[in-house]
């Protein structure tokens, strides 16, 4: 595959390796949509992505962090080509720090923040993944609480973590974002899709809780930019293909993986791999693959493993890769997370983060993008 260079890593969600960018202002709104590419929107041809006309295997990170940095030139020097972004920061009170924040919400209002410390961050990410063509998966609310997520909304408008999906002013404020965030980069060369929520679970919910919102949503999304890739951003639980039984597999968390990939403007999965915290072991992981990826050849949709991590690192997430790059349906893989040095010091470390220029970088991205590339050619 002709772009999966070290310096050309192009996985929505993920990184790649290093590039600078001289200018060091910040981009105002207008600013970023001049400068909207008019490279084709990166799209779905059956089971592959297409990025740039390739429809080939893909690799890269996750980088939530990237929009929080306060400083340019660290999101320059991050390294970071292609990346799954959180295009949210909901608070509950505005920062007198100046911390980076977007979304205030408070006393059933929502204000979105445009200035400095808001939303111009994101746009210097996405104008600078647009000057060396990268390609972002932008995230817009988190199931748990960092950064605000679902509890900053419950906070303002009451109700719980399975209210929320069905909570009249949630949902208001929640579609009133998602629009001023893609009305900012509507038609950007820089977005390979647009994110529901990191890991959406409704514990104890019927599955059509979180069906019926998915499907509402991204048909709300698509209302806004047709062309524009969709996915849920859940992390693949509740699936009858090649169960085992296991916890994952189940309904448990109120999801329905196979029911929800098939809704028509959900455009590909989604799944995370976290064996550790399921109470599962590594080698486990590898199964977990392959029944998404036979769920997504039944549903003829490709899926991507969004997120994955080991605290074995390269010892358990290298099988892994091997295992999604040779399984039917699997179109994409980017672990979390990537990491590196900053002007502030390294990049959040959570246990999982693979530092660039260690030998754990090596085997999951070094040797991982050759293997990719060989894969590619045949």
């Amino acid at each position: 595959m002709r772009r999966v260079l070290l310096a050309k890593f192009l996985l929505w969600t993920g990184f790649a390796a290093s590039y600078a960018v001289e200018t060091g202002e910040s981009l105002d709104r207008r600013a970023v949509q001049d400068a909207h590419q008019t490279s084709a929107i990166p799209s779905h041809d059956g089971l592959r992505f297409v990025i740039d006309g390739h429809a080939d295997y893909f690799a890269g990170s996750n980088s939530y962090w990237i929009p929080f940095l306060k400083s340019n030139s660290d999101v320059d020097l991050s390294g970071l080509k292609i990346l799954r972004v959180w295009g949210f920061n909901d608070v509950n009170e505005i920062p007198t720090d100046g911390s980076v924040w977007f979304h205030h919400i408070q006393d059933g209002t929502s204000t979105t923040n445009e200035g400095a410390d808001g939303l111009q961050r994101l746009d210097y990410v996405v104008k600078s993944a647009e000057a060396h063509d990268v390609k972002l998966i932008v995230n817009f609310v988190n199931n748990w609480g960092d950064y605000g997520g679902i509890a900053a909304y419950n906070a303002a408008f009451g109700g719980n973590a399975t209210t929320w999906y069905t909570d009249e002013a949630s949902q208001k404020s929640y579609r009133g974002y998602i629009k001023a965030v893609i009305s900012r980069y509507k038609g950007s060369s820089a977005i390979f899709a647009w994110e529901l929520a990191n890991e959406p679970r409704c514990r104890g919910c019927d599955t059509s809780v979180i069906y019926n919102w998915a499907k509402s949503t991204s048909a709300f999304i698509k209302s806004l930019e047709p062309a524009r890739m969709v996915c849920i951003g859940d992390e693949g639980m509740g699936l009858t293909t090649q169960s085992d039984g296991s916890y994952p597999f189940t309904y448990y968390e109120g999801v329905d993986f196979e029911k929800n990939l098939n809704i028509p403007t959900i455009d590909f999965g989604t799944l995370h791999l976290y064996p550790s915290q399921w109470s599962e072991q590594d080698p486990w992981g590898n199964l977990w693959i392959e029944a998404h990826g036979a769920a997504c050849v039944k549903a003829g949709k490709p899926c991507l493993l969004e997120e994955y991590g080991s605290l074995a690192h390269a010892s358990s997430e290298g099988p892994w890769q091997q295992t999604a790059l040779k399984t039917k349906g699997i179109a994409a893989d980017t672990f979390w997370q990537y990491g590196d040095n900053l002007s502030t010091g390294p990049s959040p470390d959570d246990g999982y983060t693979i530092y660039r220029g260690t030998a754990n970088y090596t085997i999951l991205v070094t040797d991982h993008v050759k293997d990719i590339k060989q894969a590619n050619r045949h």
